[in-house]
């Protein structure tokens, strides 16, 4: 198969059926989007005591940013685009983001349990 046929496969398969859950297959990657102004899931539980990967997927035009003090992150997100944030491993506990360049965005938090 020709690579833009998977490539057509690939965009069909997305669109088709949308954004990925907040938890992947492995228990340790999880999926934020940003859309208008809005973190999905606002909130996104995390097992403590293991390194972790978030996929921050912003679905907006403009750029976000992925912000939080208590986890000592802070990347920009262009518009359309996917960063990875490596997290861990974390003490139980709840950790705030938020979208430093949208102050009317609400907060998120990350909880290790």
């Amino acid at each position: 198969m020709s690579g833009y046929r998977i490539f057509a496969l690939a965009a069909l398969a997305l669109a088709t059926f949308g954004a990925a859950p907040a938890r992947s297959d492995d228990d340790t990657n999880f999926v934020l989007t940003i859309k208008g102004k809005q973190f999905d899931p606002a909130e996104i539980d995390v097992p403590a005591g293991k390194k972790l990967t978030l996929v921050v997927k912003n679905l907006n035009q403009a750029p976000s940013e992925f912000e939080s003090a208590d986890l000592n992150r802070e990347k920009v997100v262009v518009g359309g685009s996917d960063i990875s944030v490596f997290l861990g491993p974390l003490r139980p506990g709840s950790y705030e983001f938020f979208d430093d360049f949208s102050a009317e965005t609400p907060h998120g938090h990350i909880v290790a349990k």
